[in-house]
């Protein structure tokens, strides 16, 4: 077998929030994340023959996420890096980029690929779940990538690639979606500063020094797997989906003229998520559901200030229905639709509870909280229990 005869098949899961939504935007703020054991698949599989920035398709990427199925990418003439074809960049042209850029940099000649993307990341209609898609496909595709070129990688590079992609694409985000994809598990995340991050950017110059930016602290940063609490995650959608950009964009426009009420919401939330990342360490059902309940308070008073939709209809008879259960319940995300979570203490009848949800209209979720294991430098994950979120070489 040889190289160009290689494939590389590589997979990231999806993810939820549990706690800190909104808050986690501003640099510096807290949020916990599960990732689930649904995925974004990539097929990478290399063409014959290298190729230079004359090419004019270095590639073609295959996935239902396209309304036309497909869409070839070439190379820029300034730099031999990746671009769409006749349309604009998008999450995975901008993740082929900034992992190549590593590539070039170590003066490794570039290479013509295809790229075929399925997803278990929306129902059997195509419509998505909430689930972080965009964040999973970036995630996939650096691995995939850096594992055709046999970059090892550790799992914060991943992130660091992947978040440097996705500013390039959607620069409101707070990467923490990425992070709970990339490190897997429950995960307490810290947001970078992504001011700090640009400006080293447009300092390292056009091409940029993605490997000192890779190597560099971020201000800010931290990502940290959590020991799972013993309380039950239970997910239900509501059938609506929701734009996550445009609901950030939308609640932080409206909450800048309400005097000190936002600076109060970021700092109760970051109180409130000292305490429950606490709380999870210790296996502290009680205070994790404490927790919960009261970043729900505090998304309720972020939806006032802000004049915008956070908990809709819907997501309040899931929360209602499960806190009748004896789970503590809120929206996950930035709500306006898609998933809200539960967290049942033993004493919850899981099955009356999602019998009552689907009466009420909200559909319970097949998912569980999906855990990889370790990376190299990766000290104190969770043990090996699904290895193929890392690159695999298959014969084409």
């Amino acid at each position: 077998m040889t190289p160009d005869a290689d494939g590389v098949v590589c997979r990231a899961p999806g993810k939820l929030y549990i706690a800190g939504e909104y808050a986690v935007v501003e640099p510096g703020h807290r949020a916990v994340l599960v990732a689930v054991d649904r995925f974004i698949t990539i097929r990478l599989t290399p063409r014959a023959s290298t190729c230079s920035p004359a090419d004019e398709r270095a590639g073609t990427i295959r996935s239902v996420l396209y309304a036309t199925g497909s869409r070839p990418w070439r190379r820029r003439p300034q730099d031999g890096l990746a671009e769409a074809v006749g349309e604009d960049d998008d999450y995975v042209i901008s993740a082929i980029r900034v992992v190549e850029a590593l590539v070039a940099q170590g003066g490794n000649r570039l290479r013509a690929f295809d790229l075929d993307i399925s997803s278990e990341l929306d129902d059997a209609s195509g419509r998505k779940l909430g689930l972080g898609s965009s964040s999973a496909v970036t995630v996939a595709t650096v691995r995939a990538v850096a594992g055709l070129y046999g970059l090892g990688l550790d799992d914060l590079s991943v992130y660091k690639l992947a978040m440097l992609a996705s500013d390039a694409i959607e620069p409101i985000g707070s990467g923490g979606d990425i992070a709970a994809s990339a490190v897997t598990g429950w995960v307490a995340y810290t947001s970078p500063d992504r001011s700090w991050l640009r400006q080293a950017r447009q300092r390292a110059g056009a091409g940029g020094c993605v490997s000192g930016l890779v190597k560099a602290d971020w201000p800010g940063l931290s990502i940290r797997r959590l020991t799972p609490p013993s309380l039950r995650l239970q997910v239900g959608w509501t059938g609506a989906p929701a734009s996550t950009p445009a609901l950030v964009a939308g609640v932080q426009t409206g909450s800048q003229d309400s005097g000190g009420s936002y600076a109060a919401f970021l700092q109760d939330s970051q109180d409130c998520l000292a305490s429950l990342i606490a709380a999870i360490e210790d296996d502290d059902a009680r205070q994790v559901m404490a927790g919960i309940e009261q970043n729900r308070i505090l998304l309720a008073g972020l939806s006032r200030i802000s004049g915008r939709v956070i908990e809709t209809a819907e997501l309040t008879r899931l929360v209602e229905i499960a806190r009748g259960h004896g789970a503590a319940a809120k929206s996950s995300g930035a709500g306006g639709g898609d998933c809200g979570i539960a967290l049942c203490p033993p004493a919850t009848d899981i099955a009356a509870m999602r019998t009552a949800w689907e009466a009420a209209g909200v559909r319970p979720l097949e998912l569980s909280v999906h855990s990889r294991g370790p990376s190299a430098d990766s000290p104190g994950d969770a043990p090996t229990d699904s290895p193929t979120d890392s690159p695999v070489k298959v014969a084409s």
